[in-house]
């Protein structure tokens, strides 16, 4: 009973959020969303439980329920960006990383091409910044992606993988 009214509560939530930000989804009815999001709630909440303010966008032809907080989600910052990077640190550890919270919370991360086409919805991120999904050959040289939105402009910046900063956190997203 108690799962059934915190799922009702978190339902309500998502409702108000889609209802209020239109422009995130034009054309898109709740009912329809509704039972989409009923498959992932669980996930949903993880997200939000973080700060994430998840609601429902199309990001490059695909229906996700992504975090579409002002700023990066305020209970996943300070966090370097994978556990490779987490590990080579000596001293001075953040507690966890965006590649291993990420799975733990059940959410794919961010990459360049779906945190710009969210910035198109926003703008998210103008007082703090998120890691996105690092290509391969960045991450081998020992690199990480972040972006951020300054000046009316989405930015896509490097960083050492093993850096942490209280205002740089991660985006989430789970696919409807």
């Amino acid at each position: 009973m108690a799962a059934r009214k915190k799922n009702d509560s978190l339902l309500s939530t998502l409702q108000e959020r889609f209802e209020k930000n239109e422009k995130r989804h034009p054309g898109l009815k709740w009912d329809a969303v509704a039972k989409k999001l009923e498959k992932v709630l669980a996930v949903v909440a993880e997200m939000e439980s973080t700060g994430g303010e998840p609601d429902v966008v199309e990001l490059n032809g695909v229906l996700v329920c992504v975090d579409c907080s002002a700023e990066t989600p305020k209970d996943r910052r300070s966090i370097c960006y994978d556990g490779e990077a987490l590990r080579s640190r000596k001293e001075n550890k953040p507690k966890t990383s965006a590649l291993e919270l990420a799975k733990k919370l059940g959410v794919e991360v961010l990459d360049e091409a779906q945190y710009a086409a969210l910035q198109k919805v926003g703008p998210f991120d103008e007082k703090t910044s998120s890691w996105i999904l690092t290509p391969p050959e960045v991450r081998k040289l020992g690199g990480a992606l972040f972006g951020d939105h300054r000046f009316g402009r989405t930015f896509t910046y490097h960083n050492g993988a093993e850096s942490y900063y209280a205002a740089r956190g991660f985006r989430g997203f789970v696919r409807l």
